[in-house]
């Protein structure tokens, strides 16, 4: 037996959004939940965020206005248009994807029934449902139909995901779950079986041992804000990208399952923005890297261009727009420097210091296709496409290493669809769950990544550890004797 100086059925690590759902989950199975905060109150980098949710399948909000979408069409979309590692994980958030709107609701998270038309980033309105993904570029849009699934919370400004976070942890006090704050978990305790069975933390100069009876969820978020891990895992982040969280997403939760033989995957995945739009308008511009050539469909979801702009020469991207197209980009915050003006598209290819008559050659092929409302090459969408022929002509310099970049880690603890946590063999460690940004994503990389697949399948997924663990017992779990099966298997 351990000596514990607190325990309970199931103990929460982080209080953001995966974390707060997962309690709210268990405690409503019957379950003593504990929730351990390193900050002085819950909410996170969940509050900390626009607060858009990516849910389909026919919400409320997506029928006010007409659109008839489906769970299967958003499972054609993800598994599509992400890298599909998991299809019963994406099979089970998109069956379950208007139930868990309905959910939130329930909890007092607020949706507008509203519509907003135009490409965005973010919101600063309170309006509900736009277009996050890359659901009308090409392939996409021809494997499944098109429909807007980024669902914002009605709240104003950068930070609307503090209206949920408001709503989700007054539910989680009305249910009376028990709440440690200021409390830092150090590591993970494992007993002689393999089972997870609590954590060692610190708090207030004190260590604690702290028992989970049941299970141990691990909801720390991501490790954008670690610069060793940063560097170690995505190398092409550049000194001018900015991390998107606050102090504690530092990838503790991470190297703490790490410590006790948890998988990892993904590690090397980031979705960094540095958007061209809104406004919209830039879009029928192109997008060149430094030999002059296109490399992205400027449609694309911002995610999507920002991961190909990382992959350039020197990382080295122009906007190219004509007087007809021209407008400044209004995300100031991204410092997408104006380069200069130029009569001509020969000295503008000058000006650029490109080899002499590439991007000539480029302009005049995308102006005759796109005069035909073709884009043979990137298949841009018709109404994107209008020749660049009104001189004059400017450029915009969009480079990795000299805009700056706002980014969020994708990787994590290889979880399955229960949000059990993996061993490096695929199998689930007992007693271990994980969920949110400390997990890793449905979407791996920036190119297939949709705002709102973070609180979404986040908050989703967190649910599923709540109950998964409050159900658990531990003499439903056999993982010793099946690893020794195993070990003498492979060596006999």
């Amino acid at each position: 037996m351990m000596n514990w100086n607190i325990e309970a059925d199931v103990v929460v690590v982080g209080y953001g959004i995966a974390g707060a759902c997962a309690a709210i989950e268990a405690k409503q199975a019957g379950a003593e939940v504990l929730v351990l905060e390193r900050a002085s109150g819950g909410g996170g980098s969940s509050a900390m965020s626009s607060g858009i949710f990516y849910l389909g399948g026919g919400t409320p909000v997506q029928k006010a206005f007409g659109y008839d979408d489906t769970a299967e069409e958003m499972y054609k979309f993800l598994m599509a248009s992400t890298e599909a590692e998991d299809p019963e994980a994406i099979r089970l958030f998109c069956d379950n994807s208007l139930e868990h709107f309905n959910w939130l609701e329930t909890l007092g998270v607020p949706f507008e029934r509203s519509e907003h038309k135009e490409k965005a980033v973010f919101l600063n309105t309170s309006e509900c449902l736009f277009s996050t993904g890359n659901e009308k570029v090409w392939p996409y849009k021809l494997i499944a139909r098109p429909a807007p699934r980024g669902h914002k919370v009605a709240g104003i400004g950068e930070n609307a995901g503090a209206e949920a976070m408001k709503a989700i942890l007054k539910r989680c006090e009305d249910l009376g779950i028990n709440a440690e704050y200021d409390c830092q978990v150090q590591s993970v305790i494992r007993d002689e079986q393999g089972r997870v069975v609590g954590v060692e933390a610190r708090r207030n100069g004190e260590t604690l041992r702290i028992g989970a009876r049941r299970g141990l969820i691990m909801a720390t978020g991501g490790f954008a804000m670690n610069r060793e891990m940063v560097c170690a895992n995505v190398p092409l982040m550049s000194e001018t990208a900015e991390p998107l969280g606050i102090p504690s997403t530092d990838g503790s939760g991470i190297i703490m399952g790490q410590k006790i033989g948890a998988a990892t995957a993904a590690m090397d995945g980031v979705i960094a923005t540095g958007s061209i739009y809104p406004p919209g308008q830039l879009i029928k511009g192109i997008l060149v890297n430094k030999l002059g050539k296109r490399f992205v469909a400027e449609d694309s979801y911002h995610g999507r261009t920002a991961s190909l702009v990382m992959e350039q020469p020197d990382q080295t991207a122009y906007l190219i727009v004509d007087a007809e197209v021209f407008a400044y980009p209004e995300i100031t915050s991204a410092q997408h420097q104006l380069v200069d003006g130029w009569d001509t598209i020969e000295e503008m290819e000058t000006g650029l210091d490109m080899p002499v008559g590439a991007l000539q050659a480029t302009m005049a092929r995308y102006n005759q296709y796109a005069a035909e409302e073709a884009d043979p090459d990137l298949f841009k969408a018709a109404e994107w496409l209008k020749p660049l022929d009104q001189g004059p002509y400017a450029a915009f310099d969009i480079s990795f290493n000299k805009s700056i970049y706002l980014y969020m880690t994708l990787g994590g603890l290889k979880t399955n669809a229960q949000s059990q946590v993996l061993d490096p063999s695929g199998y689930p460690i007992p007693g271990f769950y994980s969920a949110g940004a400390c997990a890793v994503h449905i979407p791996r990389t920036g190119k297939s990544y949709a705002s709102g697949m973070s609180l979404g399948p986040g908050s989703f997924f967190g649910r599923i550890a709540g109950t998964q663990a409050a159900r658990n017992e531990r003499a439903q779990h056999r993982y010793g004797q099946i690893k020794n099966s195993l070990t003498c298997f492979k060596h006999g």
